[in-house]
């Protein structure tokens, strides 16, 4: 079946526009950049200002922080050791993650943390790159000792506590039992930070050195990194995390003097870049185009469809599908679409305007990464609003339905 890529009709991208701009002349969203792009057509918004009570203008090459649209990037690190055969996906991660060597399974997830079975098998490579190792940021056990000891130890972003540089964060992590046996269930964020110590131990080289020698460089991903250089400090806007009751803009991270000012001390694959649209185009444009960018190999084909379709049994899946569906209170409706590749999430069913096979992800700073195989687009849309309040969900929402529409068939 012949797929065609004659790119987005006149009056569809008018219509997108018109749709981004209400959200922006709401006050509720100051500015976005928005990139829509199929075959060789590629069209670029950037509507409204860096900051809420305006300032300068947003452009297309202003940059982001990334939020958990990190984690289908930070992936691309293991999956070129993965080619390279320096990783293999059912080895165990225990020679260069010893911290996680006979680690101990809770009987019950709401349990005391001493109240543990021995796991039935080692945590593989396998198990680390699809999210389940057995330890995760599992909405659905808040309150519980376990995801109280995952918050008081750091091993989340900044939430409440600072995280450690990885060797220190590895011995944290290595203090806890799992929540669940290895390769019993899917749970969010913590492979993605994990896989990032588990390249730099393989490679002998920082996480983000490996990055950008092997992914960013080459894919011309410039702005693409784990912090701004302060030359560029001109061109990040503040991250806004509005007050749920009333609306008002509070800065959660500023620019200048914030959490992407300098390097961090844990670079965190699960959501730690910045990035611009044009960077983000061009590493979605390369999956879709099975590992090629301008006649360079960066990823196997095979690599790339392992990461872009769904790696989950019924059982994960279910689980995964249930974490969603019942916490749309908290994620304002993201984060349902099935399945989960490598880093990222995979359309399993039909359940709005995307099509089965679409592959990206969404981040709690208010972005949304996502390529379509079946017709061959990539949209991202970038914003300085965070998910404390539903807003930046519902321009995300808005984002991709009318993208859909504007499809050239």
């Amino acid at each position: 079946m012949e797929h065609g890529t004659s790119g987005f009709t006149k009056a569809g991208l008018g219509r997108l526009r018109d749709v981004l701009a209400r959200h922006v002349d709401s006050g509720k969203i100051p500015g976005l950049v928005a990139l829509v792009a199929r075959g060789d057509e590629t069209h670029v918004e950037a509507l409204g200002t860096m900051r809420h009570d305006g300032g300068p203008p947003m452009r297309r090459d202003t940059i982001f922080r990334m939020a958990s649209t990190s984690k289908p990037v930070s992936v691309a690190a293991a999956m070129v050791l993965l080619d390279e055969c320096r990783l293999r996906l059912d080895d165990p991660v225990e020679p260069w993650l010893p911290e996680l060597a006979d680690r101990q399974v809770l009987k019950r997830l709401d349990g005391p943390l001493d109240d543990t079975v021995p796991a039935r098998r080692p945590i593989t490579v396998r198990d680390v790159l699809t999210s389940t190792f057995g330890l995760g940021m599992d909405l659905t056990a808040l309150g519980t000792p376990i995801m109280g000891a995952v918050f008081e130890q750091g091993l989340t972003p900044d939430l409440p506590t600072p995280m450690p540089e990885p060797d220190e964060w590895m011995r944290r992590l290595g203090t806890l039992p799992l929540m669940h046996q290895p390769g019993e269930r899917w749970q969010y964020h913590i492979s993605s930070d994990l896989l990032g110590v588990l390249v730099a131990r393989v490679t002998g080289q920082p996480f983000e050195t490996f990055l950008r020698e092997r992914v960013f460089e080459p894919l011309g991903m410039k702005d693409t990194g784990f912090h701004v250089p302060a030359g560029d400090l001109d061109r990040l806007p503040p991250l806004y995390a509005p007050d749920p009751q009333t609306g008002e803009f509070h800065v959660w991270d500023p620019a200048d003097g914030g959490r992407h000012s300098r390097p961090p001390a844990f670079p965190g694959g699960g959501g730690g870049l910045n990035s611009t649209v044009d960077d983000y185009h061009a590493y979605f444009r390369m999956l879709l185009d099975q590992g090629m960018h301008r006649g360079e190999r960066i990823l196997s084909r095979p690599a790339v469809d392992l990461m872009t379709t769904n790696r989950l049994t019924p059982t994960q899946q279910a689980a995964r599908h249930a974490m969603a569906t019942d916490n749309v209170h908290l994620s304002f409706g993201q984060g349902q679409h099935g399945g989960w590749g490598f880093g990222m999430a995979v359309r399993t069913h039909r359940g709005d305007y995307a099509p089965v096979g679409q592959f990206g992800w969404d981040g709690g700073s208010g972005t949304s990464t996502y390529a379509d195989p079946q017709h061959q687009v990539v949209g991202i849309l970038l914003t300085q609003v965070g998910m404390s309040v539903p807003d930046a969900a519902r321009l995300i929402h808005d984002f991709w339905t009318t993208t859909y529409q504007a499809i050239d068939e």
